[in-house]
């Protein structure tokens, strides 16, 4: 057992201080349940490493992807952080294979059920956070999640976004997407330049900048996020 935790460390990239908290993520209700004595099971965990998944991502989404509206950071953190999501990566770390289940689960498959493996993630990254803070949790997740998140934002709004949108609309449509300059602000040295982006006469976005070609990219982006694109 103490080989296969040092092997999921080594796939986590974190080694514990603590090792009782990395046992307790790792044990599911129905181990805790078949013991004689009480032993401390993982939904408290998964609770606190719930919020700390959710603050982590919003961070990252929010630092690498300036250019995205709320909304659609908010999906792309939803997706990542599903259930879906979170049994794919708890895949490929291994945990299925380190989770103490009890002998009913053990024999249902538990070790690759979606929802105990996305609970057991969670579990781990609060595990991570109450040995060593949140400064130690953002590593880990950043690691194991990124190409996750990269995925995502590319799927839902491309590297580019003004290509990204006139490659949904056009074959979709058939029709592009027209820039119209709505507004200049500030001093001739600290231009703004407001950019709207149409669609058949419909208001899809708009983004401000300090060039007309920052401005329609953020106008782009607010564009991905409408109704109509979501459908798409």
């Amino acid at each position: 057992m103490q080989n296969q935790l040092g092997k999921l460390e080594q796939n986590i990239g974190y080694v514990f201080t603590d090792r009782q908290l990395l046992l307790q993520a790792l044990t599911h209700k129905s181990f805790s349940n078949e013991q004689s004595e009480f032993v401390p099971h993982n939904e408290r965990l998964e609770f606190l490493g719930d919020a700390v998944l959710e603050l982590v991502i919003s961070d990252w989404v929010f630092c690498h992807y300036p250019d995205i509206p709320e909304g659609g950071l908010t999906r792309i953190r939803a997706e990542v952080v599903s259930e879906k999501g979170l049994s794919r990566i708890a895949r490929q770390l291994q945990i299925g294979s380190v989770m103490r289940l009890g002998k009913g689960e053990q024999q249902s498959g538990g070790s690759d059920k979606s929802s105990l493996l996305a609970d057991a993630l969670e579990a781990l990254l609060g595990a991570i956070y109450r040995d060593s803070g949140f400064v130690a949790v953002g590593p880990v997740v950043e690691r194991a999640f990124r190409a996750a998140i990269e995925e995502s934002a590319i799927l839902r709004y491309g590297s580019d976004y003004k290509t990204c949108l006139q490659e949904r609309l056009q074959g979709h449509y058939g029709i592009l997407p027209e820039y119209l300059l709505a507004q200049v602000s500030g001093l001739d040295h600290e231009r703004t330049f407001t950019m709207e982006v149409y669609f058949d006469g419909k208001l899809l976005g708009k983004g401000s900048g300090r060039s007309k070609k920052s401005s329609e990219q953020k106008a782009a982006a607010a564009a991905l996020d409408h109704p109509l694109l979501r459908e798409i």
